[in-house]
């Protein structure tokens, strides 16, 4: 008798409940999922154009511009025309935690490829100010490339280390989608199929301690910070939440995504969290037919 040895992803069982769920959604391939670019189209409008062709095109029942085409349209005039963006379900919740208002200045500290960019600058109307920041140079062009499609003009863009951004202005919100295992991604990446190598998650944790804590200290007093991640692993999550709440005046507050979720973990391996991470979400490919993530909306107090 062969036993069969352990994978990474099989030490998340004992906090992801539904694991059957879980487990089918993972070996399921991932549908087409885009958001439309509300300053250039509509869901009506995208309907007339792709049903001629037989592509039906689905919104979610918590945004009209989160849809679900039945075909793939990368491909397509549409796309290059920037009346949508390909973006998985999953990852529109970051920018509806950070809840970007016209008129404000936001940061996005780990910007390529550019999709959440351009969901706040829409979200803007163009109005006030988006930093795009992304260190790498080639991931800058893809960044450069989605702006300009969508047509957002409020958007500038940087090339710092993010957590060697510079203190040239307090911003009312910063997001900091950060560099992770990519766990969440496992349906369309096969090299995760089993899950991320321990020393790789704990390499990238050290690198999200040290960009919370800078992107924290960008903030205005009352300012938020959403702090994302695409993988499953607590190190890169939670733990990298609690290590900012050791450290620094802030405050994890309440945010109910307008879909199946679950909450963060309030500790892991016998070690407790600070209090708080609780209020962390954590969405799971079953909740959404998506990608995984994570997302903890935090507060800077005085």
């Amino acid at each position: 008798m062969t036993l069969e040895t352990p994978r990474p992803l099989d030490r998340y069982r004992p906090f992801i409940t539904e694991w059957d769920e879980f487990a089918a959604a993972c070996a399921r391939p991932l549908p087409t999922d885009a958001r439309i670019n509300p300053l250039r189209s509509s869901l009506e409008s995208l309907r007339d154009r792709f049903a001629p062709r037989g592509i039906t095109i689905e919104s979610s029942a918590w945004d009209p511009c989160a849809v679900r085409a039945s075909h793939p349209i990368g491909r397509t005039l549409e796309h290059w025309l920037g009346l949508f963006y390909l973006q998985e379900r999953v990852q529109a919740a970051p920018v509806l935690a950070l809840d970007p208002r016209p008129g404000e200045r936001v940061l996005d500290l780990c910007a390529a490829p550019g999709g959440k960019t351009v969901d706040i600058a829409t979200r803007m109307h163009n109005v006030g100010l988006v930093v795009a920041n992304e260190p790498n140079g080639r991931r800058q062009q893809a960044l450069l490339t989605n702006i300009n499609r969508i047509g957002v003009w409020n958007v500038t863009v940087t090339q710092y280390r993010g957590q060697d951004f510079p203190h040239a202005m307090a911003f009312d919100r910063v997001l900091v989608d950060a560099p992770c295992s990519a766990e969440g991604t496992l349906r369309k990446q096969s090299t995760l199929r089993d899950g991320a190598a321990l020393p790789a998650i704990r390499r990238l944790a050290r690198i999200q301690e040290l960009l919370i804590v800078h992107a924290f200290d960008l903030l205005r007093i009352g300012g938020v910070l959403v702090y994302s991640t695409c993988t499953f692993a607590p190190e890169e999550n939670e733990a990298v939440v609690s290590h900012l709440l050791a450290r620094r005046d802030a405050r994890v507050t309440t945010f109910r995504p307008p879909f199946p979720h679950s909450t963060g973990l309030e500790g892991w391996n016998e070690t407790p969290f600070e209090s708080g991470t609780a209020l962390c979400v954590r969405i799971y490919p079953h909740h959404l037919d998506s990608g995984g993530g994570f997302v903890a909306r935090i507060e800077r107090r005085a």
